[in-house]
């Protein structure tokens, strides 16, 4: 019995984690299907996320329930600022200059994110209280429910705005042809914008939910983000779908190897993980 409840202990803390490298994954897979790069800055903005977050309710004293809408909003903006003035004037159009601009940029907002918020560490409360709730003897955290929740939240939303808003299917349109799109009067130019706007309000989210059950600090995305990173190419890298399944079976993956076999190991299981997809499957599970 006790194996059973250690066994569903590790599985909610999987899927907790899981469901925070999905969101992060998304958000790559929003700017790769939209534009063809891979957006490295995309982990600051789940550190922005949590430090957006901590300055809502510390410095402004706003309410939890108005201080995370509005640190993933500011992480929005954030996303359309980091388009327009650092993607959109490059001469080039080369995926790999861009790609190399983004870690540029990813490096840049790191060390803002350090001179505003410091290097020190930090701590926000939880969204849903400290008391754990009880389910077939394993405890798992009101945060856990809240991240469990918000992000099924999330990925319906996706799903409604890819297949019946204007701008969704303008996204996809000019994820599927570019110069098709433009040719029959899609702005692609607002649609890139609108990729990395929603590209930072996933990864916004990810930080709020993640950072009341850790600590808080100017890298804190990197690690989270790289995680992200190779979840997105475990599920198949542009695919929505994939990167969910990638994300879950990420986070399962390093909860129960920290529970059977090491803590110490935890954190090589995602880049283990990576390298073997790349081996055998490059493709990921359900990339095309």
């Amino acid at each position: 019995m006790i194996a059973f409840q250690d066994l569903l202990q590790f599985i909610f803390a999987g899927i907790t984690s899981g469901a925070i490298y999905a969101l992060i994954a998304l958000g790559f897979c929003v700017v790769h299907n939209t534009i063809g790069i891979v957006n490295f800055a995309q982990v600051d903005f789940v550190s922005l996320g949590g430090m957006f977050l901590f300055s809502g309710l510390f410095w402004s004293g706003l309410p939890m329930i108005v201080a995370l809408p509005c640190a993933v909003t500011a992480v929005v903006l954030v996303g359309i600022a980091v388009e327009r003035i650092g993607i959109r004037p490059s001469r080039s159009q080369n995926h790999l200059v861009l790609i190399f601009l983004t870690i540029g940029i990813s490096i840049i907002l790191r060390g803002i994110i350090k001179l505003v918020w410091g290097k020190n560490r930090m701590a926000v409360p939880s969204l849903a209280g400290d008391d754990p709730l009880r389910i077939a003897g394993a405890a798992i955290l009101p945060q856990a429910l809240a991240i469990l929740v918000i992000t099924a939240l999330a990925i319906g939303f996706l799903v409604v705005f890819f297949r019946f808003t204007r701008l969704g299917l303008a996204m996809r349109a000019v994820a599927s042809n570019q110069m098709a799109a433009q040719v029959v009067g899609i702005p692609v130019g607002r649609v890139k914008a609108a990729s990395f706007a929603l590209a930072g309000g996933l990864g916004g989210l990810a930080g709020v939910l993640i950072t009341p059950i850790t600590t808080l600090s100017y890298d804190v995305g990197v690690m989270l983000g790289l995680k992200g990173f190779a979840a997105a190419i475990l599920g198949g890298f542009g695919s929505f779908p994939g990167a969910v399944l990638g994300g879950l079976g990420l986070g399962l993956l390093e909860s129960l190897s920290a529970g059977y076999w090491s803590s110490a190991y935890k954190d090589v299981v995602a880049f283990v993980v990576l390298l073997l997809v790349l081996f055998i499957k490059p493709k990921g599970l359900l990339g095309k």
